[in-house]
């Protein structure tokens, strides 16, 4: 924009100004947009990391809620690929009184004072970002004058560590899987005919925690592997789906194994033995599918621990209208409390052989690796895949860095020393 400047008197032009004015550029200071803003629902993104003694805090459908004990913590997490800036806002409300909060991005910790029941948008902070992977927001309150320190219902992030890149959960109707964490499968290439499967698992010391399942055999219409059910149980668990127009059924089952049923992910028969397993020792898994020449096919499993030194029988499942061998050989791992998505597991696979109707062992040394619709749709990226030597891996949960892309074949070591199990003498 340019001004023009001149010598005015009333009633005409100064007689005193015989050159023209002169012309004076002034700068324009662009008014600059406002950089991104992106939103980060709690309902999927946020856990209780630390649930004080008698703490009541929860994560609901829409907020962190229950913020009553100030030793108690949330944590939230979002995955940034860019480096820079990182501005951190809250969106909290406080039903009565007025609190402190202390809020941490990735260690960095600024105090926040709440007031109003109104949600409001609070500044927590601005920190730098200087790798890529996950950003991970603390809340503990530090006093307060009435009940609750507040109900947060999203973080609002903003800079230049927002520009790409960013991956958190932003789809509410899949929160619960979300959640839970991302699922991840190994899906090996086995012979026609595969009347066996063997396989075995060996979770690392640390990597056992609660709400893992370590499925080391699964095939077209049921599963086998080992789970940690809470702080005291652990259990072996053998299932397989009804057919599609009859119940599934078992025939015999072994000492101590409990049979029934089970719905939700589909139904089906579930039977599962109560083993108090350990990490960082090696569990054998063996399973059977054989037709029974009359339109049923009958599955079956037993489980070697090294505390036993002998195979266990689980029990054998009925299937009507079904009339196959084992197919679609796999083992996968899952977290299946929601509560616990924050945490970690792993596990190696290895030693896998298939053994035909024949009598003839197959050793299995290849598995494609995928991942289910939490990866695929991108709602979380602390996923793991690959080869160490002659052993598979998978590791998921635990919102960790780096994280090894789905949808690639893995091949491992060949030991090429069969199963020496006596198949005749199982019980």
């Amino acid at each position: 924009m340019a001004v023009i400047v001149s010598s005015c008197k009333k009633g005409g032009v100064s007689k005193e100004s015989k050159t023209p004015a002169p012309v004076v550029s002034v700068p324009v200071v662009p008014t600059l947009p406002a950089g991104p803003v992106l939103t980060v629902p709690m309902a999927g993104n946020a856990f209780v990391t630390t649930l004080a003694t008698g703490g009541s805090e929860t994560v609901t459908a829409t907020k962190m809620a229950g913020w009553t004990n100030p030793n108690s913590i949330f944590s939230a997490y979002f995955r940034l690929g860019t480096l820079g800036a990182l501005t951190v806002k809250m969106k909290a409300s406080v039903p009565s009184g007025s609190s402190v909060v202390k809020v941490s991005i990735n260690g960095t910790s600024f105090n926040v004072n709440l007031s109003g029941a109104a949600y409001t948008t609070y500044e927590v902070g601005t920190v730098n970002i200087t790798a890529a992977g996950y950003v991970k927001v603390d809340f503990q309150g530090l006093s307060k004058t009435s009940t609750y320190f507040a109900d947060v219902s999203d973080l609002e992030i903003s800079g230049a560590a927002i520009a790409s890149n960013v991956l958190y959960a932003n789809d509410p109707a899949n929160f619960y899987w979300s959640r839970r964490g991302p699922s991840i499968h190994l899906k090996y290439t086995a012979p026609a005919n595969t009347e066996w499967f063997y396989n075995e698992v060996t979770v690392p010391v640390g990597q056992d925690n609660i709400g893992s399942y370590f499925m080391s055999n699964g095939f077209d219409g049921g599963y086998f592997g080992i789970q940690v059910n809470s702080a005291t149980e652990r259990r072996v668990l053998f299932s397989v789906w009804n057919s599609a127009t009859e119940v599934t059924t078992w025939t015999r089952k072994g000492t101590d194994v409990v049979a029934t049923t089970f719905t939700g992910e589909g139904e089906g028969g579930q039977s599962y033995l109560l083993f108090n397993w350990v990490a960082g020792n090696t569990y054998k898994f063996l399973t059977q599918a054989k037709p029974d020449g009359l339109g049923n096919t009958l599955f079956s499993a037993w489980f070697f621990a090294p505390e036993l030194n002998q195979w266990r029988f689980m029990v054998t499942w009925k299937r009507p209208n079904t009339n196959t061998y084992l197919t679609n050989l796999h083992s996968f791992l899952e977290n299946f409390r929601d509560v616990n998505g924050y945490l970690g597991r792993k596990a190696e696979y290895h030693n896998q052989w298939a053994r035909n109707a024949s009598g003839t062992w197959t050793e299995l040394t290849s598995a494609y690796y995928t991942g289910d619709a939490t990866v695929t749709n991108g709602q979380r990226k602390d996923y793991a895949g690959g080869v160490n030597g002659s052993r598979f891996y998978m590791q998921n949960g635990g919102f960790f860095t780096n994280y090894v892309d789905v949808k690639q074949t893995f091949t491992r070591t060949a030991l090429g020393v069969a199963p020496t199990v006596d198949l005749t003498t199982l019980p």
